[in-house]
């Protein structure tokens, strides 16, 4: 196979970045926007040894899952990667990719529970960062680059989003406030970050700024206000004057309302500041968070909720629980968990600020052990020193690992298994529906066990897909 080469392909697969995949002459060749069973004419747009990227030129064939793509910026921002087949369809993919890959890397069988879809596949999300495109337009960075795509009412958000973003930018546009610079490091725009309380209906907004102050804020407050009525509670100024893709800065500046927002999570009150984590989908959260109590039985238990953000997970099952002990890093989270715990009358909940393996080792220092351990890392996942402290130190006898990356669990699954912790059972969520993303909960239960080897077989899951947009044009590919 050549560059420009023309030619017909039967998907067959589909990859964790929602590419579909099909064979020519023995070639594995990555294609955006196709569906397992389409036959499409393809160009070949970038060749590699033992693999291909193509464009699909024409669909001869559709699978019976494809679907009108209802989102018209579905081929430029590639937020979304599974608007073009039915719900249904994208459940089986991420149930499949996550049982696949805890086998591939994990190295053993575990019983799955199944997936858990979401009751709202749009507009679920409670929380956007946008950033401005020159012409001061609030949109998404294309993939893999940070070339702004201008979009309005996003079909995962809800409507009231747009609306703000639309206030914004035109305040900022009739100003003339300068967009930030990647490059020469100038302007003051940065972003647009909004989040929304599902059931309080209170909303916080944030502009964050390269800059000290926002001119003429008082009239972008006037305007929110008579948008939003009693339902803004918070408009704040975020500086960030770094050198950094990293969204937020560390000082915030309350120009409106409070610093924060309330809402209600399995029962449990929940304040919520711009640092907070907080999870995208409520809904579907409610049930995981279940899930985790299922699985961690806390009843009369002693439980540490490692990487705890506000503390919800812990708080959620504090009633149940003899203890709930919560570390996090970010100080802004700690004092929204204290302050959780105290508004819902909480006594036995203690909340430690500091990284993970850090605390863990602290409480290992002062004779804490644990019943129960709720592992929720990043995307990263946790170190081998950290797995190490919670299986030697803690000893705990269940685990509930929360995952919102199947790689990196089913490595942490894999050096858990050789520290004494047999994996049960898991159960799949579609926190993150039409995007690439799926959560995991796994429960593991301490028993003496050893991890199978890997296969070293040649895998979707190996592809560099760096080199290829979802949104690129056939241009922006060529090398």
């Amino acid at each position: 196979m050549n560059k420009n080469d023309i030619f017909t392909l039967d998907i067959t697969d589909v990859t964790a970045e929602g590419f579909g995949v099909g064979r020519f002459e023995g070639m594995a060749v990555f294609v955006p926007f196709t569906a397992v069973g389409d036959k499409v004419k393809v160009a070949a747009v970038k060749v590699k040894p033992r693999y291909a990227y193509g464009r699909m030129l024409e669909i001869l064939s559709p699978s019976e899952n494809r679907i009108q793509v209802d989102c018209p910026y579905f081929y430029k921002c590639g937020g979304c990667v599974f608007r073009h087949i039915n719900y249904e369809a994208e459940l089986e993919i991420k149930l499949r990719r996550v049982s696949e890959t805890l086998k591939r890397i994990g190295g053993a069988e575990i019983r799955c529970s199944g997936i858990v879809g979401s009751a709202l596949p749009d507009g679920y999300r409670n929380k956007a960062q946008f950033p401005f495109s020159k012409d001061y337009e609030a949109g998404f960075f294309a993939p893999r680059s940070h070339r702004v795509i201008p979009i309005k009412n996003c079909a995962l958000l809800p409507g009231v989003f747009s609306e703000i973003s639309e206030c914004v930018s035109a305040f900022c546009k009739e100003f003339s406030l300068p967009v930030y610079s990647e490059e020469t490091h100038t302007g003051l725009l940065r972003h647009l970050y909004i989040r929304k309380g599902e059931i309080s209906g209170e909303i916080m907004v944030v502009l964050v700024i390269n800059g000290s102050r926002l001119p003429k804020e008082e009239i972008l407050v006037s305007r929110l206000e008579e948008l939003l009525g009693d339902r803004l509670k918070s408009f704040q100024i975020n500086v960030n004057q770094k050198d950094t893709n990293v969204i937020l800065g560390d000082k915030n500046t309350v120009i409106y309302g409070e610093p924060y927002i309330n809402d209600t999570l399995c029962g449990v009150k929940v304040r919520l500041s711009p640092f907070t984590f907080y999870q995208v989908n409520h809904s579907t959260a409610e049930i995981l968070y279940e899930k985790v109590s299922e699985y961690a039985a806390p009843e009369n238990k002693s439980v540490i909720d490692l990487y705890c953000g506000a503390g919800t997970i812990g708080l959620s099952m504090a009633k149940k629980a003899r203890r709930v002990t919560g570390v996090e890093i970010v100080p802004e989270a700690v004092n929204d968990a204290e302050i959780n715990a105290l508004n819902n009358s909480v006594k036995n909940a203690e909340f430690i600020c500091g990284d993970a393996a850090g605390a863990a080792k602290e409480l290992e220092r002062r004779g804490e052990k644990a019943d129960v351990v709720i592992l929720d890392p990043p995307r990263k996942g946790c170190d081998r020193a950290l797995l190490e402290t919670v299986a030697s130190g803690f000893s705990p006898e269940r685990i509930v690992y929360v995952s919102c990356d199947p790689g990196t669990l089913a490595r942490d699954i894999k050096i858990l298994s050789s520290l004494g912790y047999k994996p049960d059972e898991y159960t799949v969520f579609d926190m993150f529906p039409r995007t690439a993303h799926v959560e995991t909960v796994v429960q593991l239960s301490k028993g003496n066990t050893s991890s199978q080897n890997v296969r070293g077989e040649f895998s979707l899951e190996d592809m560099d897909m760096s080199g290829f947009q979802q949104g690129a044009t056939y241009e922006q590919i060529q090398e």
